[in-house]
């Protein structure tokens, strides 16, 4: 399962938009942003080992597009990944009411606050292709720490047939691409740059019907 020759420019544009190819260094905390890709908390269990953060929190509760895969909340599952993966459930807190990325970040500030866990900075771990708009989100809600971005690191194909929709993935590239002007806009995010490649790709992209994901 492939992206569609006639479309893979485009699609391949804005997934490399949204990487922002953070150069990691450690963090008092990582936040596992809850979402359908199971791979974050892999991401996650593979940062913790390395080093990177001393704890996490796995954030989120369920959205339309993740309630069948994880019907007992995005953190909840991401958790019981982690632990299957050796994650230690002492390293772990859950952040289970979040149902979108400003709650994410509110929340788990809240979270940390409540446990009196200092932070100065934060490693976010996403889908590969959420990394700029929870960057931008989390810049705007929490301005005062440092934000270091992460995720799987796979190419585009193989990010798809590990999801196992392509549909999928176009709609959700092309919706986050949306939202990065629009939450600015809308004062939910800091504004991000987007080159004219990268708005024409997604121009073209809604012409061709990928707009499942786009917000009214």
């Amino acid at each position: 399962m492939n992206v569609p020759a006639a479309l893979r420019s485009d699609v391949q544009t804005l997934w490399d938009y949204h990487d922002l190819h953070h150069r990691l260094r450690e963090c008092d905390v990582g936040v596992g942003l809850g979402s359908h890709d199971l791979g974050v908390a892999d991401r996650v269990v593979d940062l913790y080992e390395q080093g990177y953060f001393p704890r996490v929190v796995f954030t989120g509760a369920n959205a339309p597009t993740t309630v069948e895969r994880f019907p007992r909340g995005e953190a909840v599952h991401y958790r019981e990944r982690a632990l299957e993966l050796g994650m230690p459930d002492s390293a772990i807190l859950v952040e289970p009411r979040a149902t979108n990325t400003a709650e994410n970040i509110e929340f788990t500030r809240e979270l940390l606050s409540s446990r009196d866990v200092l932070v100065g900075s934060l490693l976010l771990v996403s889908r590969p292709y959420q990394q700029r708009r929870a960057f931008a989100t989390a810049k705007k809600i929490w301005p005062e720490v440092d934000i270091v971005c992460s995720s799987q690191r796979t190419a585009l194909d193989d990010y798809v047939r590990s999801i196992g929709d392509v549909d999928r993935v176009i709609n959700m590239l092309v919706g986050d691409t949306q939202r990065i002007t629009v939450y600015a806009e809308r004062g939910f995010s800091v504004p991000q740059d987007v080159p004219p490649n990268v708005d024409a790709a997604y121009q073209r992209l809604v012409a061709a019907g990928y707009t499942s994901r786009l917000v009214r």
